[in-house]
């Protein structure tokens, strides 16, 4: 059988066995409406209790609130509307601080708010550091809101977000912080005391759990002042704040990933720590990839690469690799379809051109560096294929 090689974990992990087996087993034995009032209902709310305890646990957050969502990106979405629509005072024109490279799904509900009179400041990233001298400038009292993700999901960089968290406290007291964790959470280890958020998203199919749920983490405080309101209404589940029958048994199988990924995170960052320092030197080491340009930010995270091939289209090295079997992305996932230049790649420095040209590889504890091997030989392949082809 031809092995595939599969070095795109920043778009999806696979399912572990262990989220898949719980998956199953509540499909098959717990398909109750955990709101109904009965013996089943029962079940499936215990199933849920049980979960949200696992995502409290694999974040030192045993009293904060876990949220079910149905992704991240929806965590974002409610994090960010729900904070701005909380309070009628802030239709007003309350003011929102962000980065200038973050995900689709913080960028396009703050686009949304900007037309509504919203302020939105986007600090600068560049090289990956965020400009904190601009951050401290805009960091006045009227601010509500700040929204950032602690790991960037297409240069890797790792952003100090305690520091954000200190400088708020003592400048924007009423402001909340929100932290887009879906590409931090289980790769790096933190804790929901350590980064000082208010809020955290999280992503079940990011961590080897089943797509279609994710969870937005508050802070007790949060939910005690009213500082968020649902964006999506109907029956009150989940405390108020998201309303839908749960999806039990992703949920339950979501907790079984948090569970996994939090006795193993350490070996795991360990892993996947070698595996990206190897795939460096791996590039380093070959003249013919020495057009190459690596993408290294001053702090970043163990499992994301990025590197810009030489005068290529990213699409095009990326359709070549796959059909080696080798799978890598051109960026977010997210976004991938589109067309236009990735606002993260410019955000860090890249010219449009540039970023038109990279590639992200981002890895897993699941892989070998036989599979770095097999990127590299086919990467020097596909420069001398493509290029006499150009």
């Amino acid at each position: 059988m031809e092995r595939h090689i599969y070095l795109d974990n920043s778009a999806t992990t696979k399912i572990c066995d262990e989220a898949l087996n719980k998956y199953i087993e509540v499909s098959r034995e717990c398909y109750g409406n955990p709101s109904s009032l009965h013996g089943y209902g029962f079940e499936a709310e215990k199933v849920l209790d049980a979960a949200r305890r696992e995502v409290q646990l694999s974040l030192g957050a045993k009293g904060a609130n876990v949220i079910f969502c149905a992704s991240g990106s929806e965590a974002n979405n409610l994090a960010i509307l729900g904070r701005a629509f909380s309070k009628e005072r802030y239709l007003k024109g309350a003011k929102i601080i962000t980065t200038d490279g973050e995900h689709a799904s913080v960028n396009e509900p703050l686009a949304k708010l900007e037309s509504l009179g919203f302020k939105i400041v986007k600090i600068p990233t560049l090289h990956g550091e965020l400009d904190i001298k601009k951050l401290q400038a805009e960091l006045t009292p009227d601010v509500i809101l700040v929204t950032m993700m602690m790991v960037n999901n297409e240069t890797g960089a790792y952003y100090d977000i305690p520091s954000v968290s200190r400088l708020m406290r003592v400048q924007s007291k009423d402001a909340l912080l929100h932290v887009d964790a879906t590409q931090s959470y289980m790769k790096i280890p933190f804790t929901k005391a350590s980064l000082g958020a208010d809020m955290i998203t999280l992503s079940s199919h990011k961590i080897e759990g089943p797509k279609g749920v994710g969870a937005l983490l508050l802070d007790e405080r949060v939910k005690k002042t009213r500082a968020l309101s649902p964006i999506i209404l109907g029956g009150g589940q989940e405390g108020g704040l998201r309303s839908g029958t749960e999806n039990v048994p992703a949920i339950a199988a979501f907790g079984e990933a948090a569970r996994l990924g939090a006795i193993n995170i350490k070996e795991n960052y360990r892993r996947c720590t070698e595996l990206r320092e190897y795939l460096i030197s791996s590039i380093e080491g070959r003249d013919a990839l020495s057009g190459i340009s690596i993408t290294i930010p001053k702090n970043a995270a163990p499992h994301i690469l990025n590197i810009t091939l030489p005068s290529i289209k990213s699409e095009t090295m990326l359709h070549y690799l796959s059909s080696l079997g080798i799978y890598v992305s051109s960026g977010s996932a997210c976004s991938s379809n589109g067309h236009g230049t990735s606002p993260a790649l410019v955000a860090f420095g890249r010219s449009a051109d540039e970023a038109d040209y990279s590639i992200r590889i981002s890895l897993s504890h699941r892989n070998e560096k036989a599979d770095i091997d097999a990127l590299t030989e086919a990467l020097v392949s596909g420069l001398e294929r493509l290029a006499r082809v150009r």
